[in-house]
């Protein structure tokens, strides 16, 4: 049954005072900005770095919203004028105001009781890597036979998670939601809002590790997912990853494995890489065996689609159906997309993001390839190492010479530089490594050393941009 949200039940969820309009009221959709508010819309007045939504409530409800929720006082504790004057104001066909103490609290307050009126099942993931891949993996395979909505785009924080559970005031019979995190007790906040029925644990990397002791203070906060559990609650998480493994044991629900371990619950029993081409793997579950291809790239994604296999046949989607899905998965935008320009050009555009973990996966990969004429690795700083960077940019540069680099391009500021000097050191020519300080510099030099038969792989944080070298690429040698 659809979650109907009238003003007074809005009110009630977020603490928050209705001080103008009628309770009764049903609202649309609920929106943080005020530029896709449209009318009949709930708009939440969130104050962020380099903006404040209060400044827009005028706006928004003199254009048919139907009512905002907005802070009690202002910056300076004195009463919010939208929570006051905006009500009267000169008698405009204004909306609705809630006032509440805080309006990011509000959002995730509202969120939390849309949650647990729905009937929809929940499942969240986590991990250092993979957790986009295996959302869209999970939802393709749970769609054979229920409905499902996910996160939208890349919403996957305290604002980001909110707003995308919102969606299930509509009735999906499944919500796959991605937890983010980059800071201890964030998985905490998220897992409180969301209260998981299944709780996915993709791996623990060195993502973010300047913002942490050590990787193993990053598993101890990835190891928030497994809060406020319940007997039924169901855990899918990864019986390779010891970091993993050794924080699951007092869990209170049902705990379900995968992976090539032994004692995995789905257990990949043969593997073939196939570079380019993807992956195939016989793989042994509790309902049988079947052999699973993908086109995704590497032995990363194929741990994502064994995770993804282990949630969907919980929901009782056949082995049949999950084979013939995982081979027409493709990768989510910029994580591991092949493309084959029409110059003879081999682009892996893994440019969305990037840590020293899943470097190492994405050079394995490439190794893989025999196809190639040169291997050329375009790698963007890792942004987020503190002062790990230059000892892990190092260890990239001398695995990327190890792995059989051809032709190497470091992007960005003096991490990069040691991933370069590294390579060097290790092996590679001096004249095949070249430093950039921006993609911007390194896009046209890159577009027209490569030729017929490279594969290229590009990879790095977003904050390098290195999609302006795969835009640069298709542009030039398409």
């Amino acid at each position: 049954m659809k979650v109907r949200l009238t003003l007074e039940w809005v009110a009630r969820a977020v603490g928050g005072r209705l001080t103008a309009g009628r309770g009764d009221t049903e609202v649309g959709e609920v929106v943080i900005d005020s530029r896709v508010a449209g009318p009949g819309d709930l708009f939440v007045a969130i104050k962020g770095p380099r903006f404040d939504g209060h400044d827009f409530v005028a706006e928004v409800l003199a254009g048919g919203a139907a009512a905002a929720i907005v802070d009690e006082k202002d910056g300076r504790g004195r009463p919010s004028l939208s929570a006051g004057a905006l009500a009267k104001a000169e008698g405009r066909p204004f909306g609705a105001v809630i006032a509440v103490g805080d309006t990011v609290r509000a959002l995730q307050d509202l969120a939390h009781a849309v949650r647990m009126a729905a009937a929809t099942k929940v499942i969240a993931i986590t991990g250092s890597a993979g957790k986009t891949t295996t959302k869209e993996t999970i939802a393709a395979f749970l769609e054979r036979r229920k409905t499902v909505v996910k996160n939208k785009g890349n919403l996957n924080n305290h604002i980001g998670l909110p707003l995308s559970l919102m969606q299930v005031r509509h009735a999906p019979d499944v919500a796959v939601m991605e937890l983010g995190m980059n800071h201890a007790g964030e998985i905490s906040t998220l897992v409180a809002i969301a209260e998981p029925d299944v709780r996915v644990w993709t791996n623990v990397g060195d993502a973010h590790l300047g913002f942490f002791a050590s990787p193993e203070a990053i598993a101890d906060a990835k190891a928030e997912i497994l809060e406020r559990a319940t007997p039924s609650t169901v855990l899918v998480c990864n019986a390779d990853d010891p970091r993993v493994m050794s924080r699951v044991a007092g869990f209170p629900g049902r705990t379900v494995t995968f992976g090539a371990s032994d004692r995995a619950t789905v257990r990949a029993t043969v593997i073939e890489d196939r570079g380019l081409s993807g992956m195939a793997a016989r793989v042994a579950t509790p309902a049988g065996e079947t052999v699973l291809e993908t086109p995704l790239l590497g032995r990363g994604n194929l741990s994502n689609v064994l995770a993804a296999t282990a949630v969907a046949a919980e929901f009782g989607v056949t082995l049949d159906e999950i084979a013939d899905t995982a081979a027409r998965l493709r990768p989510a935008d910029r994580r591991g997309a092949v493309h084959r320009l029409p110059s003879g050009v081999m682009v892996v555009d893994d440019s969305y993001n990037s840590s020293p973990a899943a470097l190492a996966k994405s050079l394995e990969v490439v190794a893989q390839e025999k196809s190639a004429t040169r291997r050329v690795a375009v790698l963007g700083e890792m942004l987020e190492l503190g002062a790990h960077a230059d000892r892990l940019h190092a260890e990239s540069g001398r695995l990327a010479a190890r792995s059989g680099i051809d032709v190497l391009f470091a992007i960005g500021g003096p991490a990069a530089r040691s991933l370069a000097a590294a390579a060097i050191d290790a092996g590679m020519p001096a004249d095949a490594v070249t430093y950039f300080a921006s993609s911007e510099e390194a896009a046209p030099v890159i577009a027209k050393a490569v030729g017929a038969g490279d594969l290229v792989l590009v990879k790095g944080s977003r904050g390098i941009r290195t999609d302006v070298v795969v835009d640069r690429l298709a542009a030039e040698r398409a």
